[in-house]
């Protein structure tokens, strides 16, 4: 078995199909495509999208299906837990996260913006989504009160530092790839719970949390 992922490391999609590996003890390889890179994933799906998994010359996008076909057809199925109505409305007050990460991740030493291309390709495109990165920069304290917010919410919603609903499931996938996203954010303060949470779930999953250069 011969498992590839193409991922960039800022990206919480591809923490989400990285994170099934981790929970599952799975070896894989790991490529991290520069992010003017048009040519390899075109190639690979038809789209300028990752992550993307290769399993013996075969290519699957899409984070979701990744850990879907992770978890159910390599070993036993982790992600058995019911999903809880109340995080997800507490993740959906997370949805405009990328004002705070993208300005963040272009300046951080990530391996995806290892060229000065790679940087101005970037640039160009995510101030498309989310508009001049100095002014998302300029508004950070307001959205850093806005998500503190929202963690308070969450705090009480979190059964265990090792499930956020006491058994794993695909919520623990999409909160900590969120909680991931925003340890870029220098100076956020997460209660008691949250903090233990994403610190465990890093250890269980292996993918290291940005609080060491957080910005």
């Amino acid at each position: 078995m011969n498992l590839k992922l193409y991922i960039y490391e800022h990206c919480p999609f591809c923490v989400k199909a990285r994170m099934i590996f981790g929970l599952k003890d799975l070896a894989f390889d790991q490529v991290i495509l520069q992010h003017n890179d048009e040519a390899q994933p075109i190639r690979m799906t038809g789209y300028k999208l990752v992550p993307i998994l290769e399993e013996n010359g075969h290519f699957m996008g899409e984070s979701m299906d990744i850990v879907q076909y992770i978890d159910q057809e390599k070993g036993r199925p982790l992600l058995t837990g019911a999903r809880n109505p109340a995080v997800l409305r507490a993740m959906h007050s997370f949805s405009g996260i990328y004002s705070l990460l993208y300005p963040r991740a272009v300046m951080a030493p990530l391996p995806e913006f290892a060229t000065q291309a790679a940087r101005r390709y970037f640039i160009r495109r995510k101030e498309g989504e989310v508009g001049s990165f100095d002014q998302c920069i300029k508004e950070t304290p307001r959205l850093i009160q806005r998500y503190e917010d929202s963690l308070e919410q969450l705090e009480p919603l979190i059964q265990s530092p090792e499930a956020v609903n006491g058994q794993l499931s695909t919520d623990d996938i999409h909160l900590f790839a969120q909680l991931r996203s925003l340890s870029l954010v220098k100076g956020v303060r997460y209660p008691d719970k949250v903090d233990r949470y994403r610190h465990r779930m890093a250890d269980m999953t292996g993918i290291f949390l940005f609080d060491a250069i957080a910005r």
